[in-house]
């Protein structure tokens, strides 16, 4: 399949596009940015420098995820969703000047795979969303979410656990039924793992 790039974007010739994946109006990829295959980058989304997407991720209109992030396979980012960088944010420094590359170490957010950012969401640098988790729209992530979990609210609390249909996991005793899919869940040491031939 085709890589398509609309018109209006603007995609470095030092990122690296999969198969298949689509930039659309007014997007920003930057240099040595690399997407996997079958990814979509909405309308204004900002990809930055070196940042690292899997295959088949989405990053929704106005998204801005900041270097050095990485997102594994199949991690949805949802509209205006921000994954910071900067753990001490200043224009300037102690003396007046203004900050230059050289007066900062970026950190990044690590996502892994199928999870789920949602609208409006913030990730404050440096945390790791687990994999298959899910952060609310609006929440503000300031420590590391472990897999299957939800988190909501400012700063982000878990309530709950998904399935890897993205529906919350209903209580069963001990265990957690997917109310979509019907898969069985237990838990393990700071998160759940499905229940083989359940």
């Amino acid at each position: 399949m085709a890589v398509r790039i609309a018109p209006s974007a603007d995609v470095s010739d030092e990122a690296t596009i999969g198969e298949g994946s689509s930039v659309w109006h007014l997007a920003q990829v930057r240099e040595q940015a690399v997407l996997g295959e079958g990814c979509i980058v909405g309308r204004g989304a900002y990809i930055g420098t070196g940042v690292r997407l899997g295959d088949h991720c989405k990053v929704q209109n106005y998204a801005l995820v900041y270097e050095p992030a990485e997102l594994a396979d199949g991690v949805f980012v949802g509209p205006a969703a921000v994954l910071t960088n900067d753990q001490y944010p200043r224009a300037i420094n102690p003396d007046g000047s203004l900050k230059d590359a050289s007066d900062w170490h970026a950190v990044g957010v690590t996502v892994g795979r199928g999870a789920s950012i949602g609208a409006r969401a913030v990730c404050i640098a440096p945390v790791s969303i687990g994999d298959w988790a899910t952060v609310a729209a609006g929440a503000v992530v300031s420590r590391d979410v472990p897999a299957h979990a939800i988190v909501r609210g400012v700063p982000a609390r878990q309530v709950g656990w998904v399935g890897h249909a993205g529906h919350p996991l209903v209580a069963e005793g001990d265990r957690f039924r997917c109310p979509a899919t019907g898969r069985l869940y237990e838990p393990a040491g700071d998160t759940i793992r499905e229940v083989e031939n359940a």
